[in-house]
C-alpha cells in the first residue's frame, strides 16, 4: 500500500471514531430540541427520549497502590455516588399531577423495592477520566418499561363523568379518522410528566389512565413531549394521520393535565378507531 493511500485509511479511521463519539454524545444528552429537565442535584429526564440520567464523580485514593487500582477505585466511587444520585434525580420525576415518584416510595415499601432495584440496574452510559485521576461517571435508564410498571395504576376504571357528562354537539370535523392525537401546548407552562390527563371544557376526561392499554402505557410511555411541530407530525408514535389540536389550558398547581375544546374533544370521539388510537397512547404534547 503507497504511503498515501495509508495516509488516507488512517484519516478515514479517525474520522469514524470522531462521528462515533459524537453521535454517541448526542445520545447521551439530548438535542436543543428535546424537552430535557434537571431533577435533584446532578440529574436531568429527556422527555422526549424517556431516558434519565445521573452523574457520579469519583476521586482516586490518596496513597494507591499503582495506578490501575487508582483508576479503578476512582471508577468504582463515581459509579456509588452516580446510582445515589440516579435514585435522587428519579424521586423527583413527576407521575401526574399530584404525586412524584418520592410521594409513591413514601407510601408503598413495595414500591420503593422496586424502584431501588431498578436503579441498581441501570447502565453505565459514559465514563470520563479527569487529568488529576478522578473520573466522572454517567447512569441512564428508561422511564418506560419496569419504572412505568411499577408505578403505573395496575388497574383503570373509566371516571363516572365518562358516564352523566351530556354529550358535546358534533364538530365540524367529527367521523375523520385519525393515527395519533398532537396537542400543542406551547405557552401554557406545561410540565411533563408520566401520566398526564387530557380533559374538555365540561371537565370530562378524553385521556388518561383509565383509558389506555397499560401494555402500551409501560411499553411506550402515556405521551411522547417535544417542541417541533414538524417533528411531532413526523413522528412515527403518531403515524402518517395525526390531529394537532391546541390545548385551551392547563390545570393544577403542578402544570400537568390539559384542558382542549369541547369540538375537539368531540373529534376525538367521533369514531371507534380514534378512540383506539388513545388507547395505545399515541399522544404527542408540544411544549416550550
Amino acid at each position: 500500500m503507497s504511503l498515501r493511500r495509508r495516509a488516507l485509511l488512517v484519516f478515514f479511521i479517525i474520522s469514524l471514531f470522531v462521528l462515533a463519539a459524537g453521535s454517541a454524545s448526542a445520545q447521551l444528552v439530548g438535542t436543543i430540541t428535546d424537552v430535557i429537565e434537571p431533577t435533584g442535584s446532578s440529574g436531568k429526564v429527556d422527555w422526549t427520549t424517556g431516558v434519565i440520567t445521573a452523574v457520579g464523580i469519583g476521586a482516586p485514593p490518596a496513597q494507591p497502590a499503582n495506578a490501575a487500582q487508582a483508576r479503578a477505585m476512582a471508577e468504582r466511587a463515581a459509579q456509588v455516588v452516580a446510582y445515589r444520585n440516579l435514585l435522587e434525580a428519579v424521586k423527583g420525576v413527576r407521575v401526574d399531577s399530584t404525586t412524584t415518584v418520592e410521594n409513591f416510595m413514601v407510601t408503598s415499601d413495595v414500591i420503593q423495592t422496586d424502584v431501588n432495584g431498578i436503579i441498581q440496574g441501570a447502565t453505565v452510559m459514559d465514563k470520563k477520566y479527569m487529568s488529576d485521576g478522578s473520573v466522572e461517571v454517567t447512569v441512564g435508564m428508561k422511564l418506560t418499561g419496569a419504572l412505568a410498571d411499577s408505578l403505573l395504576p395496575k388497574t383503570q376504571t373509566p371516571p363516572a363523568a365518562s358516564v352523566t357528562t351530556p354529550p358535546t354537539p358534533p364538530a365540524p370535523n367529527a367521523g375523520q379518522l385519525y393515527t395519533g392525537l398532537i396537542v400543542d401546548a406551547r405557552g401554557l407552562g406545561v410540565k411533563p410528566a408520566m401520566a398526564p390527563k387530557i380533559s374538555n371544557e365540561d371537565g370530562k376526561e378524553i385521556y388518561g389512565s383509565a383509558y389506555i392499554s397499560r401494555d402500551y402505557a409501560v411499553r411506550e410511555g402515556m405521551a411522547g413531549y417535544l417542541k417541533d411541530p414538524v417533528a411531532a407530525q413526523a413522528n412515527p408514535r403518531v403515524a402518517d394521520r395525526p390531529l394537532l389540536i391546541k390545548a385551551v389550558k392547563v390545570s393544577g398547581d403542578a402544570r400537568v393535565d390539559l384542558t382542549i375544546s369541547n369540538a375537539d374533544a368531540a373529534a376525538i370521539q367521533s369514531a371507534a378507531q380514534n378512540l383506539s388510537m388513545l388507547e395505545k397512547c399515541r399522544v404527542i404534547i408540544l411544549v416550550d
